[in-house]
């Protein structure tokens, strides 16, 4: 399955990276050789930490030197070499020759700039773009990836999108100069299942059409088999098998690789449905933007986000949302925490809290947690991983003790399957992987009774993600939580939620009980999301 080595377009032999030096240092990459030929697509996966995300920043040349550094390696792109080349060479690669779709774009967006202009600025750098045919060139890179009403998002910064949409902008830059290699690195993690099939078609039909290369990092194995020509499989920062796909898939020969192939999340267990008492109920809950127009600002229309929705959540069971990237997913759970302004009535336990001021919500802010989409832009980079998930309790339980306050923030690290040694470090020395399983340790230290979970497995390996479903379950029988899960990931949706609401364009257009909504779903944009999702995974 090798390509030739005249083939080769990217060539990495013996690369190693290491973090830190002396004691504290950490290797995080072991001696990975891969090649990606001309027109190839080539997956890298493995579990949350194996090394993956760190091999492809070797790459581009993007990891924090001094701190990261090679004791050993090369990597040649068109037979140059990359290691240690000047700014000179990486500037004509980056961005041009080599693109990259990363993993977390609200970190990788600015947000001080628009849309438009964080585009425009690789397009005037590396093609000398600019005025009416970069704006031209923008709207048709925006249509490609399934930004609906482009022209009206050019003005947009990154925190106005949704987590999916802003995936997609990254998305239409790293394609904007049309590279000869496209490293992308989870660049399906954020977006729903309609969307994610017309991205890798995009991906596969730009391939086609410009020869382009694809080195594909991704922890979804349905995408791996949809895309890629062959496999390396990564654990513990070594490639521990490669070959093709067909291979991989019909006889993996390391016992890792047959792990992850094994790995999905359990069926979801039988209730006790004498359960009944609500923990939290919306009605008629409305978020609406308004658009102003003209110089004196006036209010033309609305942006209707969240509009008229109905929403019951009981102790012990899981409402899932589920809908595509923009639909009001997230809205949705942030108004019923009232982190956000909404209309409607919000019920959570005997309080009315949709007229509760910030002092009155404070204190319930303990029995209701949410884990956030990005767990990079929500964990403070200045605060140690003790300091992040002790923080709650110094808030809500201040006349705890420093040694029962450690103790429970250990025990909630366990709990999501970290261990004490993590607690001094910081949330850059993690993957995103586990940067997520903390975020669920912040929320769940605090012995909450509801948690909104915000796509909380969208970063996980399929072997972790499996864990954290059945550590959800696990955490909710033991303490009746209810849970408000947010995903994209219907696989794991179905696993977890006993009802799903399912939204398009801010609006509920069927709810119901699980099995009834992915088994026999009676609209005809739920039979769209089910199709799109399972067919996707049909073959795992």
């Amino acid at each position: 399955m090798a390509e030739s080595k005249n083939n080769s377009l990217l060539s990495v032999k013996d690369l190693s990276v290491s973090f830190g030096r002396g004691e504290s240092r950490v290797e995080a990459v072991k001696n990975v050789s891969l090649s990606v030929g001309k027109g190839e697509t080539v997956a890298l996966v493995g579990g949350s930490g194996s090394g993956k995300s760190v091999t492809a920043l070797s790459v581009m040349q993007l990891l924090p030197y001094p701190f990261a550094h090679h004791p050993s390696g090369s990597i040649r792109y068109n037979e140059e070499e990359l290691m240690g080349a000047g700014q000179s060479v990486l500037r004509a690669v980056r961005g041009n020759e080599i693109s990259m779709i990363f993993q977390e774009p609200m970190t990788s967006l600015n947000p001080l700039h628009t849309i438009e202009k964080q585009i425009a600025e690789s397009l005037r750098l590396h093609k000398g773009l600019s005025g009416k045919a970069a704006t031209d060139r923008i709207l048709e890179l925006l249509d490609l990836v399934g930004i609906r009403n482009a022209s009206q998002r050019l003005g947009a910064y990154p925190h106005e999108l949704s987590g999916g949409q802003r995936q997609r902008v990254m998305i239409a830059m790293a394609l904007a100069n049309e590279p000869e290699l496209l490293i992308a690195d989870e660049p399906t993690t954020a977006l729903d299942v309609t969307i994610q099939a017309q991205i890798l078609e995009l991906l596969k039909e730009l391939q086609g059409r410009l020869g382009m290369s694809l080195l594909l990092i991704t922890h979804d194995l349905g995408v791996v088999r949809k895309m890629a020509d062959r496999v390396y499989v990564m654990e513990l920062g070594k490639v521990v098998e490669t070959a093709g796909t067909h291979e991989i898939f019909s006889a993996p020969q390391h016992s890792y690789t047959k792990q992850l192939l094994q790995a999905e999340p359990s069926p979801k267990p039988l209730r006790n449905t004498d359960l009944q008492n609500d923990v939290l109920v919306g009605s008629d809950i409305k978020v609406w933007y308004p658009i102003k127009k003209g110089l004196l600002g006036r209010t033309a229309s609305y942006v209707k986000a969240c509009d008229g929705i109905n929403v019951n959540v009981r102790a012990g069971r899981t409402v899932g949302v589920v809908g595509e990237s923009g639909s009001g997913k997230t809205t949705l759970g942030l108004a019923l925490l009232r982190l956000i302004r909404s209309t409607g009535d919000i019920h959570f336990g005997d309080h009315l809290i949709s007229g509760y001021n910030n002092k009155q919500m404070r204190e319930l802010r303990a029995r209701m947690q949410i884990v956030f989409q990005d767990p990079f832009g929500s964990l403070s980079p200045r605060m140690s991983i003790l300091q992040i998930v002790e923080e709650g309790l110094k808030v809500h339980q201040p006349s705890m003790s420093d040694s029962a306050r450690l103790s429970a923030v250990v025990e909630a690290l366990q709990e999501v399957g970290l261990d004490d040694s993590i607690l001094n470090r910081f949330p850059h020395e993690f993957s995103g992987g586990q940067r997520q399983r903390i975020a669920i340790a912040r929320a769940i230290v605090l012995k909450p009774e509801l948690v909104v979970l915000d796509e909380p497995t969208s970063a996980l390996d399929v072997l972790v993600q499996a864990q954290i479903v059945d550590l959800l379950r696990e955490l909710q029988q033991r303490h009746q939580l209810a849970y408000l899960f947010i995903s994209h990931d219907l696989k794991v949706v179905r696993a977890l939620s006993d009802e799903i609401m399912v939204m398009q364009a801010g609006k509920v257009v069927e709810y119901g009980e699980a099995e009834q909504i992915t088994s026999a779903p009676k609209q005809q944009y739920t039979r769209k999301l089910m199709a799109a999702a399972f067919d996707l995974h049909a073959e795992q």
